[in-house]
């Protein structure tokens, strides 16, 4: 007989909790603290109150689950599920994968629940999310679905500009190479995601510029990595940019002949780290 296998991930899915609800997931909130105190995005801080602070100067700086609360919601879920798989964002990224998987070995949990280090974020890691629940849906176990995510882990894509890379350097979110670029003036920093950590990708000398050159990546690894965009879910993600996220997606939508893109705002938590002004694309691997 197949066991039930209950599938959360966190807040920088971009997956709220009425979302998760519908879709049938499960969410961990990430917090975050500006000046001192702890934020949670739709309970005690908005999106335009949080970039008016941002732009304002405010110390902000991002944190990780309460390992308690986690535990918690865990314990919750196997009183209903055989099995839990939890899906952070990227290790490269944050030490929360590797807290959750220390606190998944305890003997409290008896091996039911399942930490998958898949190195997305935002709008990929959403994907794997709903892929695991797919997988989940079908009767595929714990192991199984953990097992596969982490294979697939790098069939993804995001690129990603910045107006300043101050946040991500104060967070320590990028490599140093990427960290170098923010020395040049006047110009669009691009940054790439392959899985793991936040690296340089090129510089533009406008906004446009910048656009193009991610829209013209994305379309080399459709074709080269994953061939072709039959293959592929494609994304747009922002930061306080709405009109150019659909704008962006309109484009890729007659670049690639496709009338799905999904656009996403990026979740608060992200938004520590790339300011405000952010545009990326992106696209993860059809998964059977």
């Amino acid at each position: 007989m197949s066991q039930s296998v209950a599938i959360m991930t966190d807040t920088n899915s971009g997956v709220t909790a009425e979302e998760a609800e519908q879709l049938g997931l499960f969410v961990v909130s990430m917090p975050f603290v500006v000046d001192g105190e702890e934020c949670f995005e739709g309970v005690n801080l908005d999106a335009t109150r949080f970039y008016e602070r941002q732009r304002a100067g405010a110390d902000i700086a991002t944190s990780q689950p309460s390992i308690v609360d986690l535990g918690r919601r865990w314990h919750e879920l196997l009183e209903r599920y055989d099995e839990v798989v939890y899906i952070p964002m990227s290790s490269g990224l944050s030490g929360s994968c590797e807290t959750a998987r220390s606190l998944a070995d305890h003997e409290h949990f008896g091996g039911r629940v399942h930490v998958a280090d898949n190195q997305r974020i935002s709008v990929t890691q959403r994907e794997s999310a709903l892929d695991a629940l797919r997988w989940a849906r079908r009767g595929m176990g714990a192991a199984e679905i953990r097992a596969r995510l982490e294979s697939t882990k790098l069939e993804a894509s995001i690129y990603i500009m910045v107006d300043t890379l101050e946040h991500l350097r104060k967070g320590g979110r990028i490599t140093p190479a990427a960290a170098s670029i923010g020395s040049l003036l006047k110009i669009k920093p691009v940054l790439q995601i392959q899985g793991d950590k936040l690296d340089a990708f090129s510089v533009a000398k406008s906004f446009k510029a910048a656009k193009r050159a991610m829209l013209k990546a994305l379309a080399r690894d459709v074709e080269e990595r994953f061939g072709g965009v039959e293959n592929v879910h494609l994304y747009v993600a922002h930061t306080d940019r709405a009109a150019d996220a659909q704008a962006a997606a309109e484009e890729m939508r007659e670049a690639f002949g496709v009338r799905e893109v999904f656009v996403d705002r990026l979740p608060l938590s992200i938004a520590c780290h790339t300011g405000p002004g952010a545009l990326g694309v992106g696209c993860a691997k059809r998964q059977d």
